[in-house]
């Protein structure tokens, strides 16, 4: 059932190797669970999801990631029950969890820029700085990174055709240190091929063994880097993702323009990171407006207080 499901969701659905993989890792455990509950996967009920989420709570896992599970669960029992002959799909009217009201974290200019100038010499080094200027200056995804092949640079107009969500296409742009860094790395990158490799011989980035970097394989890179900085804040390959839409917002880029650079399809998936900036738009204020900031004896008058 699972496999027919995935090869469904690979060859129908045209979706990347990496969401497949992690809609097979979320079905698993939901199937992992019902092994050890002694609970059929095909009589489930609403009493088994909520005791399959209590189970996930319990893990440590944060909502965002058991709300992605719910719909991959969702989503898989409305395959069976379309084509399995399932009768029922217990996921269907269990709603997502309420999401905290977090707001996704990002660097600061310098610490963007004292992070980038981390790498040193040779292959790595110069792959590695390549990266960490894509991640900022091109805002993509890491899987987008990671499945970039060669024939997708278009150097002349300084930019990178990927594929981001539901296969869907658009042009992210290199930034002159991003596009300095790419004029270094090309001459190195072709004596790491590994020979035979058809994939390796695609792609733009490769590891030290010389075939395509993968998405572990960056996030390693970047903890490495951030160790040398000292830094506390969490940050992974997606926070420069959110750096890049914060940066551009707080220098006045126009909303609609940052929502198409993201890919995103929805306006208001963009406008979370209109609020990264109200810290900095209060402080502008308070220092700016003659009232915005009350005098200590304004709270006395006429000797009492109000």
């Amino acid at each position: 059932m699972i496999d027919t499901y995935l090869q469904y969701l690979q060859s129908v659905r045209n979706l990347s190797p990496e969401t497949v993989r992690a809609y097979g890792n979320d079905i698993h455990k939901f199937m992992i669970y019902c092994e050890r509950e002694n609970f059929e996967p095909g009589s489930a009920d609403q009493k088994t999801v909520r005791g399959f989420v209590a189970d996930l709570y319990f893990e440590g896992l944060k909502k965002t990631s058991i709300n992605r599970i719910l719909s991959a669960m969702r989503n898989f029992y409305g395959y069976q029950v379309k084509h399995g002959g399932l009768k029922g799909n217990p996921f269907s009217s269990f709603h997502s969890l309420k999401k905290d009201g977090s707001l996704p974290g990002f660097l600061f200019e310098e610490e963007m820029n004292e992070l980038v100038h981390l790498p040193g010499g040779g292959f790595a080094g110069v792959r590695d700085r390549l990266i960490l200027e894509l991640l900022y200056s091109s805002g993509c995804r890491v899987s987008e990174l990671t499945g970039m092949n060669l024939q997708h640079l278009v150097l002349g107009d300084r930019s990178i055709l990927v594929r981001g969500k539901g296969s869907k296409e658009r042009f992210v742009y290199i930034g002159t240190a991003a596009f300095e860094a790419m004029r270094d790395y090309l001459p190195l990158r072709r004596h790491h091929i590994k020979a035979g490799d058809a994939d390796a011989e695609m792609a733009l980035f490769l590891n030290l063994k010389g075939t395509r970097l993968t998405a572990r394989g960056v996030a390693f890179l970047i903890s490495k880097y951030l160790k040398k900085m000292s830094m506390n804040k969490h940050v992974s390959p997606h926070t420069f993702r959110h750096t890049f839409a914060t940066h551009l917002l707080n220098r006045g880029a126009d909303i609609r323009v940052v929502q198409e650079l993201l890919g995103h399809a929805s306006l208001s998936t963009t406008q979370v990171y209109t609020h990264l900036g109200l810290s900095r738009l209060k402080k502008i204020y308070e220092k700016a407006h003659p009232h915005a900031r009350m005098k200590k004896n304004n709270s006395v008058q006429n000797g009492r207080a109000i």
